[in-house]
């Protein structure tokens, strides 16, 4: 583990903060907070006017002295000030009042994987502005794979991938540790964004926002796969003449579009499973890939990897909350460490 199950016990509270959603745990009441990681700004006074669901509402509707901002990036805080006005605002008084009371306030952050110092910095600094007096950082591929009831203490090789929006993150894991990783830096949005851009050159469509899951327009059913359904209908603006206007889309067309960006996660399963060593990947055969994260729902993204992969994949319960509730276990001392004893001369 990167930080002591004994340290994290002592921490009171823990966050979750991602280029989608922020997810704060707190020891004893437990789920407080899960609300988009948004923010929207009063550029004129500097206020700020709302957080999370509702200000993701907001996007691409406000006017010009409104701005929506998102201090999150790819699971790394790019704007601490702002960060810590938004979990403000999502704790609320009330928590924050008992949060203050404790002694000593002790927190616990997930971070990405290879995060760099700087990035570590800066979600130190987040929560130490919210009154933490120490700040633990757990590997979020960990605590997704203790959140999803995975045996990661145990002599055996586990795999797990994080899809996120910003990144996806895959590993293997044994005793309790990280054999080897990767860090794809493409997830949902890349796959939005490529559906986006295929509808504004094939249909000439723009969705009316970047916020709009388009994957859930695009695809259902069984999605990815060639046994989806054939065609969607799309609501959309004109890009010519601005005007209103639906369009029917080939969902083989749309399949063909996102192929560019999951190849590049498959690249990346690839990588961990090469520099795996092979008692390990043989394990792997047997147990497969676990799939966690809110990108792990995708429609038939679970089956182009059984198909590329020849492994089994499965598909965690609750995918998108696998890393909060793993942090929010080893907070309550949930997990029982693995004791490895030096032997006896």
């Amino acid at each position: 583990m990167t930080v002591s199950l004994e340290q994290l016990r002592r921490c009171h509270f823990a966050v979750d903060m991602g280029a989608a959603r922020t997810r704060v745990y707190v020891k004893g009441p437990g789920l407080v907070v899960d609300e988009p990681s948004v923010a929207a700004v009063n550029t004129r006074s500097g206020s700020l006017i709302a957080v999370g669901e509702f200000a993701q509402q907001m996007t691409g509707r406000t006017p010009d002295y409104i701005r929506v901002v998102r201090p999150v990036s790819g699971g790394t805080v790019v704007d601490i000030e702002m960060a810590q006005r938004m979990l403000r605002h999502l704790l609320g008084d009330k928590m924050r009042r008992s949060l203050r009371r404790r002694p000593r306030l002790r927190a616990a952050a997930c971070t990405p994987h290879d995060a760099d110092p700087l990035a570590q910095r800066a979600t130190i600094e987040t929560l130490v502005g919210l009154g933490a007096r120490r700040v633990e950082l757990v590997d979020t591929l960990i605590a997704a794979a203790v959140g999803c009831g995975l045996p990661v203490e145990r002599p055996e090789a586990t795999m797990i991938m994080v899809c996120g929006a910003a990144a996806t993150q895959v590993a293997v894991l044994s005793l309790g540790s990280i054999v080897t990783a990767q860090r794809i830096p493409v997830g949902g949005e890349a796959v939005d964004h490529a559906i986006v851009q295929h509808l504004r050159h094939a249909h000439a469509l723009m969705l009316p926002s970047q916020s709009v899951r388009p994957l859930q327009l695009a695809l259902s059913g069984n999605g990815l796969t060639a046994h989806g359904p054939a065609s969607a209908e799309i609501h959309g603006r004109d890009v010519v003449t601005g005007l209103a206007r639906s369009v029917r889309v080939d969902t083989a067309a749309v399949r063909n579009a996102i192929q560019t960006p999951l190849t590049a996660v498959l690249d990346g399963i690839g990588k961990v499973l090469r520099n795996c060593p092979p008692d390990l990947v043989a394990d792997l055969a047997d147990r497969g890939i676990m799939m966690v994260g809110g990108s792990a729902l995708l429609p038939g993204f679970d089956q182009m990897l059984i198909e590329a992969t020849g492994m089994p994949v499965q598909i965690a319960e609750r995918p998108e909350m696998c890393a909060i509730q793993g942090i929010g276990a080893m907070l309550e001392g949930s997990i029982e460490p693995l004791v490895l004893d030096p032997l006896a001369a």
